[in-house]
């Protein structure tokens, strides 16, 4: 898919853009419950336009955001514009963050557009703290070709890495969507505690 081209109508989706005052708001304490309650950093891979770091943010995170398409860099800079976040370009199996490690690691709807998501769950599972998780919102979408990545398949993936995965349906709440849908969508918490070992 071309997100650049995407990027001036992507915001129009309930769920990208988070215009609707009651989505916006499920969303927010979706996030609420699986971010840290103190302040932490917060990496947001393939952010698009910046929603739901924005929601981040406002709750007092400290985020990084990174897309690869520089068209929705754009529009998340100019979303997040004083709210000391940093909007890097760049892919988000390999985000361009050198150092840099996180408490979180924020993905919705990418992993299942990567190849080999097994080496890209433990690249990101590497660039978090000890103690620290990923936030995975994925699904699987269409009925006559399906796209996407099932949580057995998400929860088997990470069970190598983590001793601690919740998984969260969000298939049953429209407000996150702005409609009824009948497709997969789920989150995963997964708690990765120290490396040693692994």
């Amino acid at each position: 898919m071309d997100w650049d081209a995407a990027a001036d109508v992507f915001d129009d989706e309930p769920d990208h853009g988070l215009r609707d005052p009651a989505i916006r708001a499920a969303w927010a304490a979706r996030l609420r419950s699986w971010l840290p309650e103190r302040p932490a950093d917060v990496l947001d891979l393939g952010c698009g336009t910046g929603s739901l770091s924005l929601l981040a943010a406002e709750e007092g995170h400290r985020v990084t955001s990174v897309d690869s398409s520089p068209a929705m860099v754009e529009r998340a800079r100019a979303k997040l514009a004083g709210c000391g976040a940093v909007v890097l370009c760049g892919d988000a199996a390999a985000p361009p963050v050198g150092e840099w490690r996180f408490d979180v690691v924020l993905v919705r709807h990418v992993l299942w557009t990567l190849p080999g998501p097994d080496k890209v769950l433990r690249h990101w599972r590497d660039l978090l703290r000890p103690g620290g998780r990923l936030v995975l919102v994925e699904g699987v979408w269409g009925t006559l070709n399906p796209v996407g990545i099932p949580a057995e398949r998400l929860t088997a993936l990470l069970a190598p890495l983590s001793p601690e995965i919740r998984v969260e349906r969000l298939s049953e709440d429209p407000l996150l969507w702005g409609k009824a849908v009948a497709d997969e969508r789920y989150a995963v918490v997964a708690a990765l505690g120290h490396r040693s070992g692994q």
